[in-house]
């Protein structure tokens, strides 16, 4: 096996398995014996010496769960997944610094996205429309920076963080809350599809495991842990999001924040982490200036060598860069007020609107409204 010996594999999938061996009783059991394979020949009361419950540690000496193991490392060779075990070849080492990193990951997409520098893009799965661009804009903005996005695949900013990054033939890993085996949500299907061909799945959780909401907070010190650091877009007060944060602090990663409208509950997360001190984002540059010296001089070197930027307005018509100007990016506005406003027929006026929506300046959106899209910065 690639990643890591095979016997290491099915011996880290079996003590995962076993009931009350959490993520810091694995740091416990790997601490003490690295070689997971010996942990298998241990008495009970060895195990419970390093945190393991009785039941759990009749369970580990009488090999309860390998049949289990054996079932599982089987469907991962004929479904193209791989294992990552800690202290095994290609395990990411930024996510061996935190305090509880997981045993195993099950993987499937492409490994080697690990190494390069990342960072994490998550928020609210209610966004507003000025959310679901800022996260969209950005992975895209960091992706042609040859940074790789992490981010959760949950609805909402996650699910533009992904979306971002592979428009712009970047590299994505989604951390998920569930089994790699498993969509959620099932509407991203297609976007899961497109990570796993592209970018990386990957999940600390057994093949079947089901989306259960105590398991998503246990997955966010994955995504933070992976990343030299992590955006909040857009959160409200009790966001799951604000959790992700809080572990990038405690990890000592860099924690940044796209702040929003005060009148938006969805404003709260980014506008209170500000207040604590989490650095404020308007452009990619304000993350790239807080990265480690090495990936920031990289990353800075290169922009200095491309052209200007073309403003959507230079080639813009007289009357389509009017219509851009009545638009926000925040807000989307209504085909009959934007009648009204430009003085233009309605033949004229739908064949403008449909020129700079094929051009990527503007979005059209249920209802008949169109909102301004945000330019990526190439």
């Amino acid at each position: 096996m690639e990643e890591s010996d095979e016997t290491q594999v099915r011996a880290a999938i079996e003590l995962s398995l076993a009931p009350g061996v959490g993520a810091l009783t694995q740091c416990s059991l790997w601490k003490a014996c690295p070689r997971l394979t010996d942990l298998l020949a241990m008495h009970g009361k060895e195990l419970e010496s390093f945190g393991v419950p009785p039941e759990a540690g009749a369970a580990i000496s009488s090999r309860r769960y390998r049949p289990m193991a054996d079932e599982i490392v089987d469907w991962a060779n004929r479904e193209n997944c791989r294992f990552l075990v800690r202290g095994g070849k290609g395990y990411p080492s930024i996510l061996n610094e935190i305090y509880d990193p997981p045993l195993i990951l099950y993987c499937r997409g492409q490994i080697e996205i690990l190494d390069l520098p990342a960072v994490a893009i998550v928020g609210t799965r209610r966004p507003t429309f000025y959310g679901l661009q800022m996260a969209q804009g950005l992975a895209f903005d960091l992706a042609k920076r040859e940074l790789s996005i992490v981010s959760g695949l949950a609805r909402g900013i996650d699910a533009a963080a992904h979306r971002g990054c592979l428009e712009a033939a970047g590299r994505t890993v989604a951390v998920l809350g569930c089994g790699i085996d498993v969509v959620y949500p099932r509407e991203h299907r297609q976007l899961t599809q497109q990570i796993a061909a592209s970018g990386l799945l990957l999940s600390e959780f057994p093949p079947g495991t089901s989306p259960s909401p105590q398991n998503f907070p246990v997955r966010n010190r994955i995504i933070s842990g992976l990343s030299l650091g992590t955006v909040i877009v857009e959160a409200s007060e009790y966001s799951g999001s604000l959790i992700t944060a809080r572990l990038a602090m405690e990890q000592n990663r860099e924690v940044f924040a796209i702040p929003g409208n005060l009148t938006s509950p969805q404003s709260f997360g980014p506008n209170y982490l500000i207040k604590q001190g989490a650095k404020l984002v308007q452009v990619w540059r304000d993350i790239v200036e807080e990265l480690p010296a090495e990936v920031r001089h990289r990353i800075l070197v290169k922009e200095d060598t491309r052209p200007r930027q073309i403003s959507e307005l230079d080639f813009s018509t007289p009357e389509e860069s009017k219509i851009l100007e009545m638009l926000a990016y925040d807000q989307a506005t209504q085909f009959d007020r934007i009648l009204q406003k430009s003085g233009m027929t309605v033949p004229h006026l739908s064949e403008s609107l449909l020129n700079l929506e094929m051009r990527g300046c503007i979005r059209q959106v249920p209802g008949n409204l169109f909102i301004r899209v945000v330019r990526h910065e190439e």
